[in-house]
């Protein structure tokens, strides 16, 4: 689906769909162009295997930002992104949405769903959907929210009442069917 800048997308895909192939192509038109992308996973847990995806399309490009980094490891990415004149790819949680990346062209928010990606406490309190698409106005990247069960946030401002499109992935990449 191609989008305008600042355009929010809700990628609604079955399990092994292909969601995450979605997001690396869309990755790579934004990198190829010259713009920052943030990819956001809702726990730590499932940030080795997009890393892996991630670093296998974009050796050289790929940065992790998370609570499991030392703090060495999170000020160097800061730095990066901050003084970098190539574009990134950083993987990450929900902290992860405040990295000072410009130009911005894509935020990911895989299993948008998840309630990992509000944070309750300690302060500041924030929810990362929000402040993606926040972002997104403000600066014209794209937020692409994927799921299998999108939030009731996310289906009450689906477009024409909202300001997100839909695409659905209904089919298995592999034509398996899915689990009883």
């Amino acid at each position: 689906t191609k989008q305008p800048q600042g355009s929010s997308l809700l990628l609604w895909g079955v399990t092994g769909s292909g969601k995450t192939e979605v997001y690396l192509q869309m990755a790579s038109k934004e990198l190829f162009e010259g713009r920052h992308c943030l990819m956001l996973a809702p726990e730590i847990g499932l940030i080795p295997q997009l890393v892996d995806r991630c670093r296998r399309r974009f050796p050289s490009q790929v940065f992790e930002y998370h609570s499991a980094c030392s703090e060495k490891q999170r000020i160097s990415v800061w730095r990066e992104a901050l003084n970098t004149v190539r574009p990134l790819l950083i993987v990450g949680t929900r902290s992860a949405i405040f990295l000072p990346l410009h130009p911005l062209g894509l935020i990911v928010l895989d299993e948008e769903h998840d309630s990992s990606y509000k944070q309750e406490s300690p302060m500041p309190c924030y929810h990362a959907r929000e402040l993606a698409l926040e972002r997104a106005k403000k600066t014209g990247a794209k937020v692409v929210l994927g799921s299998v069960t999108p939030s009731l946030f996310t289906w009450k401002n689906l477009a024409p009442k909202g300001n997100i499109a839909l695409a659905k992935l209904t089919r298995r990449i592999s034509d398996k069917p899915l689990p009883a």
